[in-house]
């Protein structure tokens, strides 16, 4: 069978595909989570900067939403080793994500400011990137559900990679606040308004 030949039981593939995807994404929630337990254990371990945090916030979102919009994954009624490769490189971002968020120690590190920000190309890199990927797996679930989300995804999501390559050159933490805020409310915003249901 080719690559490009349909797969007959779709349906029982997709389930198959979604396993692995629900391991990816189970790790990333836990890592995201056990990190979250860690601030709160040992406060005092490591100064907390409210940007990771924010940053936090906006994987964490993005991780459950990801989590919810890829059951649509379902409809696709021929799957290819390609389309079953990306699914599996899109879901490892968030993993990417997770690990850059907390890392297994900040002992080179002052806190998490001077970490985060020492790693700030890698972090907004894999986030532009997610979010450029976000784009292709939309596309995928047909262009009926791209055109459903309006121009406005399309905008929000060129303004973000365009602010994710300023933040990998500047340290300023007020730009940085701002973003993090930013992504995070728009997240919110976003799912409030295009998530309520699979229908």
């Amino acid at each position: 069978m080719t690559q490009s030949a349909a797969l007959p039981g779709n349906l029982d593939l997709y389930v198959h595909v979604r396993v692995l995807i629900a391991l990816i994404l189970g790790l990333s929630v836990t890592r995201l989570v056990s990190g979250i337990a860690a601030l709160v254990q040992h406060p005092g371990r490591y100064p907390i900067w409210p940007v990771h945090l924010g940053w936090v916030a906006w994987a964490l979102l993005n991780v459950v939403a990801f989590w919810w919009w890829e059951f649509r994954l379902s409809h696709i009624q021929h799957w290819t080793y390609g389309l079953y490769f990306f699914v599996c490189v899109y879901a490892s971002m968030y993993y990417f994500l997770s690990v850059l968020l907390f890392p297994q120690d900040l002992d080179e590190y002052e806190g998490y400011e001077d970490y985060f920000l020492s790693r700030r190309r890698w972090f907004f890199g894999f986030a532009a990137l997610t979010e450029a990927l976000d784009v292709v797996d939309t596309w995928i679930k047909g262009e009926a559900h791209l055109r459903s989300l309006g121009l406005e995804y399309l905008v929000a999501t060129s303004a973000f990679i365009l602010l994710s390559v300023v933040a990998t050159r500047t340290r300023n933490p007020k730009f940085h606040m701002l973003f993090a805020l930013s992504a995070v409310a728009y997240q919110i915003s976003f799912s409030i308004r295009h998530l309520g249901t699979l229908d």
